[in-house]
């Protein structure tokens, strides 16, 4: 007797977290990443074509020639167009045809026949928007200040892959109690107490999860923020050894690769006029404290590395899970609301 086994559907809402979120910016590559010749990044659930023109703007369109299917990534830059490698076909930063020489005056010239996407270069990353359709202007890439205000702030970006679902690195950012555990050999994280509760602070944009009654001695907070892209932001107190400039600060921003692999960006900043001190620490960190913060990085990725990639399907949380909790609430409700507006969309077309 043969048995049929009725496979199990996906969930809907999980496959949207899996891939990324729509109508948000994302942070997809460091910007040295893009130089003369096309590059193909997948992300997001695509496979993206970026490249530069004679003028250095930065263009992504999705890398599928709208003929054959061909890579765009794999052509000839003309300008702001990508020249197919397969037979030709020229496509503009807009997704437009202009030119198909195998057949001129073809249905397919003029048409916009490839998927193109909005980006921006900011802090050393390019960041694209994902929006759910094309868009003649998306809305505005707002960061935070600690990357935007140069007169205020210095900061070096860390960019690494890591094996692994990108919101197992949210639950990590989202955990400062690891910091008294993990990294507990660490210069900037061996003080402050190995018990703690936690509370949750409402922001304008998102809110913060901290300790009771500890701040400025280990790492004892995180914010989460949507401004329009998801950003996570910590203070780590620097002993006098690390340089002028307070507090060490930590943005974070994570981007799905493909399943199982994540776009992980690390801003290390200090606050820090332009001037002696500025160039101080940047020259301490270049020489002494990088090492030291790829170090704790790589505790990091060991960790969730070596998680099974159901491990929160197996869990027993406690008191100083519940921005972890909130955080995953909130990303689900966000996918459920996305999914339940296209749906209505589909319905009413």
């Amino acid at each position: 007797m043969t048995i049929a086994i009725t496979p199990v559907a996906a969930d809907p809402v999980d496959h949207l977290l899996e891939i990324g979120l729509k109508d948000l910016w994302y942070p997809i590559c460091p910007s040295h990443f893009i130089k003369e010749n096309p590059v193909s990044l997948r992300r997001l659930g695509r496979k993206i074509a970026l490249w530069r023109d004679g003028e250095g703007v930065l263009h992504a369109l999705e890398d599928r020639c709208p003929h054959r299917g061909a890579p765009l990534s794999q052509g000839v830059v003309l300008g702001d167009r990508l020249s197919c490698p397969y037979h030709g076909v020229e496509v503009r930063h807009d997704g437009v045809v202009t030119r198909v020489p195998g057949s001129p005056g073809c249905k397919l010239e003029g048409s916009q026949a490839t998927r193109h996407f909005h980006v921006q270069e900011r802090a050393g990353a390019v960041f694209l928007y994902n929006g759910k359709e094309s868009v003649d202007v998306p809305p505005p890439l707002v960061l935070p200040e600690q990357l935007t205000d140069d007169a205020e702030y210095s900061s070096f970006l860390c960019y690494t892959e890591w094996k692994g679902d990108y919101r197992y690195v949210l639950d990590n950012v989202m955990d400062p109690m690891h910091g008294t555990y993990l990294h507990k050999q660490s210069h900037s994280m061996a003080e402050g107490d190995s018990t703690a509760k936690f509370g949750i602070r409402q922001t304008d944009t998102g809110f913060v999860f901290e300790k009771e009654g500890q701040r400025n001695v280990n790492f004892d907070w995180t914010e989460w923020a949507d401004t329009g892209i998801h950003w996570m932001r910590l203070e780590i107190p620097y002993p006098k050894t690390g340089g002028p400039g307070g507090n060490f600060i930590i943005i974070g921003a994570f981007s799905p690769i493909v399943k199982g692999m994540t776009a992980t960006f690390f801003w290390r900043v200090r606050k820090l006029p332009p001037g002696w001190e500025r160039d101080t620490w940047r020259f301490l960190y270049k020489n002494r404290l990088e090492a030291r913060h790829w170090h704790v990085l790589e505790q990091d990725r060991v960790m969730l590395e070596e998680m099974e990639p159901d491990a929160n399907q197996h869990e027993n949380l406690y008191q100083h899970d519940l921005g972890i909790v909130r955080l995953r609430r909130h990303m689900r409700n966000l996918a459920q609301a996305q999914l339940a507006e296209a749906g209505a969309a589909t319905a009413t077309a």
